[in-house]
Formats: structure tokens, C-alpha cells, sequence
């Protein structure tokens, strides 16, 4: 299998799964899951420099407020308040590894998709999608967005302009 093809493999027998598994919907490379008044969103993003001998892509993360969201049955990447890469939400140890580097995750040709899975699960399962279910209430968006900059003091004024 190629890198692409990896990748395609990756996503259909762990991440879709596992984030049907934790409530999400999905469309496409985006899943979304409803919290009253905002989704919490996670996005795939594939880097336009990918090649059949390697795939690299992030995520993108965060909130989009229900108020300023366009189409309430199908949130997208577009609607986000909140937007962080995957780091944001990872200790500083598991910002690199083999399968990552700082710009995001890599496959590559050559790469044990097994083992790929195992570093990729622990960057998922322990931290990423604990800290999105503790985000119940805009008030836990509040406080979770508040200390990192720029994000706090943009969802406070956006919650605060759409009411």
C-alpha cells in the first residue's frame, strides 16, 4: 500500500470508528458533535504537498457557535468560533513523535499502519477527545478557551455579540 492508501485504510478501520463511538456525525473529512448551543468540531486537512510515497494532514479543532452556524443538519470546518490545531490540545511531549512532527501527522509509504494507529490512539483517546467531552456548556468553553490566547477573548466576545 502507498501512503495515500494507508492513510484511506487508517481512517476507515480507526477514525471514523472511533469517533462514532464517542457520538460523533461525520461528512466527508469533518465530524461535529451537537452540544446544545454549539458543536464541537474536528476537522482532517490534508497538506497540498502530499505524494503518494507520503501523506501528511492536521486537524483542526474547536467550537462553532449554534448561532452563527449556516447550516444547523451538516456544521462545517468553515463554521468554527474556535479553531486549534491538534498541539493545542496535547502535552508538550506528544507534539512530535514518529508519526508526527510540529506541522502534524505523517504516513509514509514504508510506515506499519498498526504501529502509526497505537501513537496517533494515544494522542487521541487520552488526550484530545477527554478534553472536547469535558465541553458541555459554553461556560466549559469559556473556561477552557479563556487561559490560551487570543481564543478566550474572541469566543467571549462572540457569545456575547450573538446573544
Amino acid at each position: 500500500m502507498n501512503a495515500k492508501e494507508k492513510q484511506t485504510a487508517f481512517i476507515k478501520t480507526y477514525l471514523k470508528p472511533a469517533l462514532k463511538q464517542y457520538g460523533y456525525l461525520t461528512s466527508g473529512n469533518t465530524w461535529w458533535k451537537d452540544r446544545d448551543d454549539f458543536y464541537i468540531i474536528i476537522n482532517l486537512q490534508n497538506f497540498s504537498w502530499n505524494t503518494k510515497e507520503q501523506a501528511s494532514f492536521c486537524f483542526n479543532i474547536g467550537i462553532a457557535l449554534k448561532a452563527s452556524t449556516k447550516d444547523h443538519s451538516k456544521p462545517s470546518y468553515n463554521d468554527l468560533n474556535i479553531l486549534i490545531r491538534e498541539n493545542g490540545y496535547l502535552p508538550d511531549d506528544r507534539h512530535t513523535h514518529n508519526y508526527k512532527d510540529k506541522t502534524g501527522y505523517i504516513i509514509q509509504a514504508g510506515t506499519e499502519l498498526a504501529k502509526f494507529t497505537d501513537e496517533f490512539q494515544l494522542d487521541f483517546e487520552q488526550h484530545i477527545l477527554p478534553a472536547l467531552e469535558n465541553l458541555n456548556t459554553l461556560e466549559d468553553c469559556i473556561n477552557y478557551y479563556t487561559p490560551i490566547p487570543f481564543w478566550g477573548e474572541r469566543l467571549i466576545r462572540q457569545i456575547e455579540e450573538l446573544g
